[in-house]
């Protein structure tokens, strides 16, 4: 086994594969870019070493850096993760010639796979149902134009090199093809470094299945069941689950047969991961990840096997040590990705620092993989996981209530998260039954975007700003308090509040100690009694270093006199964070600043949502504009965002040009009527 290993990844992962490398007493070495200084993955390792800026490709992308380091610390094998440099078939090769171990497949099966329109023709060949398409080595822009207009609508565009959704572009309208097939060479060059693009016809509503394989160098090759990874939005996963539900016995064992027979023609060894298409009964290869996946868990969970280590073991060149009949799926587990993204702004991605991230990983059958704890920076150089709640249960319906009440327990501050979408995704009928496809999120959007009655909690909100301005205990200073203390008794403090695009303005008088009574909105709420609470310390983390790292910020627990629903508050400098049950609101307190700021923008400015780099411009001042019209793409956490016109309208000044990186707030551009 190896002395010391080289996780060449960031977040959740790294700190994954760390776990299982010091169970196996394996020395671990973390990597990271400027970016990530001092993240969680960064403090599990053994040692740490930079890598250079934060833009990806001067870092986790550089396989020149990565080496150096590994030559540095004398690291004797490479984990490369999932995404970054997992399926560069280069970096394989380069670790074989610098004598340091790949804990991977062969250069020449991630090769064989990397390339997708090569994987897809040479499955055809090999018998594996595939998706017409077209794949060919003739890139040029006509050529692909013709050749989508000659397959029909609707159609897919794909990076030939890439994975993981990456990039993806589906086409309805044939006027729309060009501008998409720009769009996602651009997103190819720049993710992949490969530019080349396949198209295949689109279905619009099958299911996404993959099957898990195992291979050893010794000639055995495995399959450890299946996931069903339907839910998605922009391709990217956002709930996976094992075994896939509803498919038939013999279904089930065509798709296991196609996977390994996939791995069998490439001569694969190490884990991975083939992806289908199902729809009814037929099926397609889709590609296969030669990597780990970020679903993994689920497999582990009802198999009981390690994943990591077994990747480990076999590039250590060990046999599997059991044979497919000893792979038996012990009843069900379901996965969701906590991602810092804003559901009801279309996924939106957000950064920024965590002022709170606890994770459930106290709760029977549940397994969390985080790669956040309070007071990390999430950057927007990278994508937006944050961590994975996994739940096991004896069967479908116990896992999912098992992870309801895990997300009940999960709380994310400082960052917009997917937590409450997540769990109104998993108790909608369609979830329920099993019916899922890859339509979900547009077919289920409307009625997972209702937000909670914000009228309803604003007391609470305003409540909790005004007792952690409180100075409590028996040493407090009468000078420290907020409580609005007279001779003739307690004076009513005005609070406001906004969420979204609502303000709210409350009077909060403090009744005793633990009390205090609000009046919102013309009416006033009975007494609300309030206890402070300590901030829960992350796993591996003490709670002294959790509260430093949360800068100040306070956890209250408020409760109406009356009875009723117990409401969790964290109050920071910027905001109220409030839960209950599974709701989640975030109350910003208005800054001064912010307002004479926002006031000093220029009228018909549109600024940008999220930090980002500019990646095109597609207008010139004084251009004429209708609404909706698409004006500049911004690329931000591995995604395109396009900026669109609110009206028609003349495009008054330009601010920004192609490269540009601006920040959230940045003034873009300026209209004018038409």
């Amino acid at each position: 086994m190896f002395r010391k290993l080289l996780i060449a990844n960031r977040g959740e992962i790294a700190c994954r594969i760390g776990r299982t490398a010091r169970a196996l007493g394996i020395e671990t070495v973390a990597v990271y870019s400027d970016a990530d200084v001092g993240a969680r993955h960064v403090r599990l390792a053994d040692e740490a070493w930079p890598l250079g800026p934060a833009p990806a490709v001067d870092s986790y992308l550089s396989i020149g850096r990565v080496l150096g380091v590994a030559r540095e610390c004398g690291a004797d094998a490479i984990h490369p993760g999932y995404g970054f440099l997992s399926e560069n078939a280069e970096f394989a090769a380069r670790c074989a010639a610098a004598g340091v171990v790949f804990v991977g497949p062969s250069p020449e099966a991630i090769a064989a796979m990397g390339a997708k329109a090569a994987a897809k023709a040479r499955m055809q060949r090999a018998g594996i149902p595939v998706l017409p398409g077209y794949q060919e080595a003739d890139q040029a822009l006509a050529t692909l134009e013709r050749a989508g207009q000659a397959l029909g609508f609707p159609l897919i565009i794909k990076p030939s090199g890439g994975g993981g959704g990456k990039g993806m572009q589906i086409v309805s309208d044939p006027a729309a093809l060009r501008g998409a097939l720009e769009a996602a060479r651009r997103l190819a060059g720049s993710a992949f470094g490969d530019p080349r693009l396949l198209l295949e016809r689109y279905l619009a509503a099958p299911r996404h299945v993959e099957v898990q394989v195992l291979a050893d160098g010794h000639g055995h090759v495995l399959h450890l069941h299946d996931r069903d990874c339907s839910v998605q939005r922009r391709h990217q996963k956002l709930i996976e689950e094992a075994p896939a539900p509803r498919i038939a016995g013999e279904l089930r064992a065509q798709l296991a047969a196609a996977a390994c027979a996939v791995a069998r023609e490439i001569g694969y060894v190490g884990a991975g991961t083939v992806e289908f298409l199902l729809e009814r009964a037929e099926f397609f290869f889709m590609e296969m990840n030669t990597r780990l996946q970020v679903e993994h868990p689920v497999t582990e969970a009802i198999t009981g096997l390690d994943l990591v280590e077994w990747q480990l073991r076999i590039a250590a060149g060990e046999p599997l040590s059991f044979a497919q009949q000893d792979i038996e799926a012990r009843g069900h587990a379901i996965e969701v990705r906590i991602c810092a993204e804003d559901a009801a702004r279309d996924f939106l991605p957000g950064a920024g620092k965590l002022s709170r991230a606890q994770w459930p990983e106290a709760l029977a059958g549940v397994r969390v993989d985080a790669g956040f704890d309070t007071g990390d920076c999430v950057p927007s150089h990278y994508d937006s996981l944050l961590g994975k709640v996994i739940a096991h249960g004896g069967g479908r319906d116990a896992a999912l209530e098992r992870l309801r009440a895990a997300l009940k327990d999960t709380r994310i501050a400082g960052v917009p998260s997917n937590v409450t979408w997540l769990a109104a995704a998993l108790d909608t009928p369609v979830f329920r039954n099993a019916s899922m496809s890859t339509a979900f999120v547009t077919q289920q959007g409307a009625t997972l975007g209702v937000t909670a009655d914000a009228e309803e909690f604003a007391p609470f909100a305003a409540a909790a700003q005004v007792f952690a301005m409180h100075g409590s205990g028996a040493n407090a200073s009468p000078w420290a308090t907020g409580d609005g203390f007279r001779l003739s008794g307690a004076a009513a403090i005005a609070v406001a509040l906004s969420l979204d695009k609502q303000r709210f303005t409350a009077n909060v008088r403090t009744l005793d100690s633990a009390t205090v009574a609000v009046s919102c909105a013309g009416s006033e709420t009975p007494p609300l009694q309030i206890i402070r609470e300590p901030l829960q310390a992350s796993a591996g983390e003490s709670t002294s270093r959790s509260l430093q790292r949360g800068e100040g910020a306070q956890l209250l627990r408020l409760r109406s006199a009356q009875g009723g629903a117990q409401v969790e508050a964290l109050v920071s400098r910027e905001a109220v964070d409030l839960w209950c049950d599974w709701t989640r609101l975030r109350f910003v307190i208005p800054v001064d600043d912010l307002a004479a700021a926002a006031s000093r923008r220029p009228a018909g400015s549109l600024t940008s949502m999220l930090p980002g780099v500019v990646v095109s411009v597609l207008v010139a001042q004084g251009d004429h504009v209708q609404a909706g019209a698409a004006l500049l793409v911004i690329e931000a956490m591995k995604m395109e965002h396009t900026i669109q016109a609110p009206q028609s309208g003349i495009v008054k000044a330009l601010n920004v040009r192609t490269g540009d990186r601006v920040n959230e707030g940045a003034v873009l551009l300026e209209m004018e009527g038409a």
